[in-house]
């Protein structure tokens, strides 16, 4: 029933909020261009110096090196998932942009998928941002490199969804706090981002195996360095496995909150 609901009519959705987008490109823009190089100065260059070199692959990479593609990471994580919670949320039921929509031939399908949709296209357009500013920086082995940016999309299909699964289910806005807190943070820090999982305990890596970053920030870190690890492919399959899991509940969620 729900795949018969769905048409191309979605990119409606995709349209109206990239216009949206558009009118505001300035305030947009500037986040995600100057988030990488505050970050790379923080923590690339200024942990840097007390931690130069970093094993990975049984050899040794500069701490900025191996910094750079997981920052890459939460950026798609953080524009994903905040896309299709916080905004997706303030369009629902503040701005009743749903409910505008609903007054066209768009099915509730079309909107939420929508959404989705430019979740990913959020959270792809700030790793692009973050990869032709690495780039500058000599961070990004190329050729092999430029598959950040599909594998980013792809992620950011997957952080959309699991977004979008949680507004499907919050009362308020308020309760965003929670996943946030128990899911978000515990990722960024745990995943690998900032240092290798081997390094914590074996608890600790238990955990972050059922964290999706781990995967992405394994995979876009073989990329950048050059240097895929063997099983790049698997974390990359994850990363498609979740993306259409979480999308299909996603829809399904707010499809029943919405006909409440």
């Amino acid at each position: 029933m729900m795949n018969q609901n769905l048409s191309f009519k979605f990119w409606r959705v995709w349209q109206r909020n990239f216009d949206v987008y558009l009118a505001t490109w300035k305030v947009n823009f500037i986040p995600p261009l100057l988030e990488p190089v505050l970050y790379l100065f923080a923590f690339g260059i200024g942990l840097g110096g007390l931690v130069p070199r970093v094993s990975y692959m049984q050899s040794d990479v500069s701490y900025l090196a191996f910094i750079a593609p997981g920052l890459v990471a939460a950026s798609v994580m953080n524009h994903g998932f905040f896309e299709t919670t916080y905004a997706s949320f303030v369009r629902m039921y503040f701005q009743k942009t749903f409910d505008a929509i609903l007054s066209t031939p768009l099915t509730l399908e079309d909107i939420i998928f929508g959404e989705l949709v430019w979740g990913a296209t959020k959270a792809f357009m700030a790793a692009a941002i973050m990869f032709v500013v690495l780039l500058g920086f000599g961070l990004i082995a190329l050729p092999l490199g430029l598959w950040i940016l599909p594998v980013a999309l792809l992620a950011g299909m997957a952080f959309s969804g699991l977004g979008m699964c949680f507004t499907g289910l919050v009362k308020n806005i308020e309760m965003f706090n929670f996943p946030v807190f128990l899911f978000i943070t515990p990722m960024f820090l745990l995943s690998g981002v900032f240092f290798p999982l081997e390094t914590l305990p074996g608890w600790a890596q238990a955990v972050a195996r059922f964290f999706p970053l781990t995967y992405l920030v394994s995979a876009l870190r073989g990329l950048a360095l050059g240097r895929p690890a063997t099983g790049m492919m698997f974390d990359i399959l994850i990363l498609a496995v979740l993306a259409v899991a979480s999308c299909y509940v996603g829809i399904v969620l707010m499809k029943k909150r919405l006909l409440k």
